[in-house]
This record gives structure tokens, C-alpha cells and sequence, in this order.
């Protein structure tokens, strides 16, 4: 029962050549013998079977069971499941069980979809390499040693292991994009408010973004088709009309222009990505592509305007967990809180992890009195100038090519302790948050140690057809990773 794709295994429910049960129990199956061994999930599913059952009596009755008919999903356990326990990676959140769904996985679930289980994740979604989880780190499946990347890591790991047929992440600096890169799967963030955030969990709530994570770009688009679009739970969600991608999937790039990003070329790059870079500009040359320089000069200054802004968000947005009304509380039998800010102080101080309360910690300093000027509103106005100097790179090309990360996957631990070399691990990605452009990482081969590659193509607003597009041009050049194991 092996499918190569998503849309394969959709096609093959709908045509009753296998049940939707089957899939649920075959997915569930593998997710429970290999998901803790990688670390994928945190949560899984057991009313899985049983919601694919009901896709199979549609269909027996002949009527339409959606796009997705059968579609065996991974969610990042920051998306609200209503029922199944919702953690945000957290010991904070560690009992949540959401009497409501986020607007994305009730999309899904109305398409066809069958939520497997609720992936691993860096607590709060705060961090690069799911080593930040309250539940235990993700492990890479191509090398048990390295990180699975972050904040996303168990969703991409599920999908490259074959434990799910695709999944959900969200990215605020490169949380889908990165991870997707580490373990070889191709990774979507959408423009800023093309969905819905209503019901993810917040952690910056101008950068937050959901988007597919999958095998072939082809069923990103697939995803994509069904996840986006205006929302009334959420007024930053876009009017825009959502295109229909995968009909208009074309792997041409005659004609285009694709940009290299002048500061993203100057160097630190491990020389696999370099040279996947070079062989991707040459094949696109090649299928009548016209390769041009761009600068983007302030994208120098993405990481320090990223995270005086998202450590400033999240300072406000965490602020609701308290042991009150929100998130857990310290157990006082044996040595009651003298005051409230005891009460707080406890609850905060078991609930929370180190990265949580070290990025609450900064963004409270930036938002403070006396800092507020010099910190958070200086960074919010470069933030503006980085917006306005893609879009006049945009006007002199159509997507901006480039690399996901500086590296392949760490070591686990490799990092940890230095917060600061974890962080720069994102100085290719956060500045496609910060402009709310769209941002794909499309398997690029491997480098010499068998890890998978990442290339990144990203677009202007709302112009994520052209930068599938190119992604299924790039697919053709590398091929499909594969997984684990299998090749």
C-alpha cells in the first residue's frame, strides 16, 4: 500500500481501489511504530479510523467525500483540535483538549482529510530545531543524530518517514521552510493572511503563518487550495481570490526572471547548497530562464528586526498564561503562594521552558517603558523600509531564488547552548516573514553525508502560482528526495 504522492492516494479512495480505512489504519499503524522512535507526535489520533469511515460511506453512496477524500495528515500540535489534546509543544498547555478547531484543520477535515496525530514541535513554536519541546526532541530520519530543524520538525520528519501522507506546519521566521529543507520534503509558507490563523496559537501574530508540508509539490498545491482563503474568525486573512493551483501547475520557466539575492550569495554557505544553487541557475538558464541580480540590502538586518518583533508579540500573546484563567497552575498543596505574584511567578516558572521564558524575557524589555522607542518601534519602521525594498526587487523579477539555510542538519545538541548560532540558523528566512511574502523549500539532492539539501524560491505577494511553478521546474531538476531507507 505504498503511494508516492498524496494526490495518488486521493485519486485511489475516490475510484473505491482502496478503503479510507485502510489508509487511516496503515498510517496510524506506522505512526505508532516509528513516531516515538523519531519523536514525531506528541498526540495521535484514535478517532482517526473512524473518521475515515465516514468518508468511505459517502463515497458508497455516491456522494462527493472533497479533495482530499482519505488524505492521512499530520497536524503541528499548535493548530486547535477539536477533542484531541492541543499542547503547543508546552508542559504549560500539556492537558489542553480545544472544544473548538482552527479554521485550517476544519478545512481539511470538510475536504476529506483524516488528522492522524498531533506533531512535535519547539515549545510555542520558539525555535530552530525541535530540541525546545516539553515532549522530548524530533529526530531526523535520515541520520537519528541530527535535528529534524524547527519549529516544525515533527511535521516535516512524519511526512519524509512516511508516517503521514503530508502535514501541517506554521512558520513566523522559517518554521515550515527550514525543517522541510533538514529532512528533504518540500515546505509552503503562504503570503501573510492567505490563512486564516483563527484557532493556531499564537506566537507572533504579524509573522505566523500556515502552510503544507508534503512529498511533491503537486500536493502542496493540492493543500493549498483547500487551506486558503478569507476567513470572518480572522480580519488579517485576505479577500484575495485563492487560484486553482493545481490545474495551473506548470513546471515552465521559459520566460521568467529569476532573481539571485545579492546578500544571500556573499559566502558561510556549505558548499553542497552552493553548488545545488549553481546547478539549479544553470538548468533554469537552460529551460529559457533569465537570471538577474538583485539587492535587498536590508536583509542584513532580518534576524535583529525578527526577533525584537516576534519576542516582542510573543510577550504579549503568552501574557494570558497565567494559571488563572489560562494555561496550567503550580501545584501549592504543600507550600501555598505568599501573593499573586507568587501564584504567577510558579505557575509560569513550571509551565514554561527556557527558550519561552528567554524570548518573554526580551520582548518584555523591548516593550518597556524607556526601550519601547529605541527597540520595538525602530525595528517595526526598518521592518517597513525590508517590505518596500522586496517589492522593488519584485519588479525586476519574478521569484528570488536562493538557499533555506546555511547548513544541512545539525547534530542535536550542537546548538543548544548557544542561542544566538540557533538563530542565525533562520538569517535566510525571516525576512520573507517580515515583508509577508511567500516562501517555498523545494529537495535539492543531498551533500556528501547523505543529508537531504534545501533550495528556497520566493515570490511577490500573492503570487504563489509562479512560485510553484518554478518549484515543480526545480523538482524535475533534483527529483524527489525519497525517504529513509527507500531512496
Amino acid at each position: 500500500m505504498e503511494f508516492a504522492e498524496l494526490s495518488t492516494a486521493v485519486t485511489a479512495v475516490r475510484a473505491k481501489k482502496i478503503s479510507a480505512a485502510e489508509l487511516a489504519q496503515e498510517y496510524l499503524a506506522r505512526a505508532r511504530e516509528r513516531g516515538a522512535e523519531i519523536g514525531a507526535f506528541i498526540s495521535l489520533n484514535d478517532k482517526a479510523v473512524d473518521k475515515a469511515r465516514q468518508i468511505d460511506h459517502l463515497i458508497a453512496k455516491g456522494q462527493d467525500p472533497g479533495p482530499l477524500a482519505g488524505a492521512c495528515l499530520g497536524i503541528k500540535d499548535l493548530l486547535c483540535t477539536d477533542g484531541l489534546r492541543t499542547t503547543a509543544g508546552s508542559r504549560m498547555l500539556e492537558k489542553f483538549v480545544p472544544p473548538y478547531s482552527a479554521t485550517v484543520v476544519a478545512r481539511l477535515e470538510s475536504a476529506g482529510a483524516v488528522t492522524i496525530g498531533k506533531t512535535n514541535l519547539d515549545e510555542f513554536a520558539m525555535g530552530s530545531s525541535n530540541e525546545q519541546s516539553a515532549f522530548g526532541p524530533c529526530r531526523n530520519p535520515w541520520d537519528s543524530t541530527r535535528v529534524a530543524g524547527g519549529s516544525s520538525g515533527g511535521s516535516a520528519a512524519a511526512v519524509a518517514a512516511e508516517l503521514v501522507m503530508a502535514a501541517i506546519g506554521t512558520d513566523t521566521g522559517g518554521s515550515i521552510r527550514q525543517p522541510a529543507a533538514f529532512c528533504g520534503v518540500v515546505g509552503v509558507k503562504p503570503t501573510y493572511g492567505r490563512v486564516s490563523r483563527y484557532g493556531i496559537i499564537a506566537f507572533a501574530s504579524s509573522l505566523d503563518q500556515a502552510g503544507p508540508m508534503t512529498k511533491s509539490v503537486r500536493d502542496s498545491a493540492l493543500l493549498l487550495e483547500v487551506i486558503c482563503g478569507q476567513d470572518a474568525l480572522d480580519t488579517t486573512s485576505s479577500a484575495q481570490n485563492v487560484p486553482r493551483f493545481v490545474q495551473q501547475l506548470k513546471p515552465q520557466t521559459r520566460g521568467l526572471k529569476v532573481g539571485l539575492l545579492k546578500e544571500y550569495l556573499s559566502g558561510g554557505v556549505d558548499a553542497a547548497i552552493t553548488k545545488a544553487l549553481e546547478r539549479a541557475t544553470a538548468e533554469l538558464r537552460s529551460r529559457g530562464a533569465e537570471i538577474v541580480e538583485v539587492s535587498v540590502p536590508l536583509t542584513a538586518m532580518a534576524v535583529p528586526i525578527y526577533y525584537l518583533v516576534a519576542t516582542s508579540e510573543a510577550s504579549s500573546n503568552l501574557s494570558r498564561y497565567d494559571g488563572v484563567r489560562y494555561g496550567s497552575r503550580a501545584d501549592f498543596a504543600e507550600k501555598p503562594p505568599e501573593d499573586l505574584a507568587e501564584f504567577y511567578s510558579r505557575s509560569r516558572g513550571q509551565g514554561f521552558g527556557p527558550e519561552v521564558k528567554r524570548r518573554i524575557m526580551l520582548g518584555t524589555y523591548a516593550l518597556s517603558s524607556g526601550y519601547y522607542d529605541a527597540y520595538f518601534r525602530k525595528a517595526c519602521q526598518v521592518r517597513r523600509l525590508l517590505h518596500d525594498q522586496f517589492v522593488a526587487a519584485f519588479q525586476s523579477c519574478d521569484v528570488i531564488l536562493g538557499p533555506v539555510t546555511p547548513t544541512t542538519a545539525f547534530k542535536i545538541g550542537a546548538n543548544i547552548k548557544d542561542p544566538l548560532q540557533m538563530y542565525l540558523s533562520d538569517i535566510f528566512t525571516t525576512a520573507t516573514n517580515l515583508a509577508g511574502l511567500p516562501g517555498m523549500s523545494v529537495p535539492a539532492g543531498f551533500d556528501d553525508q547523505g543529508l537531504p539539501v534545501g533550495l528556497q524560491v520566493m515570490a511577490g505577494h500573492f503570487q504563489e502560482q509562479t512560485m510553484l511553478n518554478v518549484g515543480a521546474a526545480l523538482e524535475e531538476i533534483f527529483g524527489q528526495s525519497g525517504s529513509p531507507g527507500r531512496g
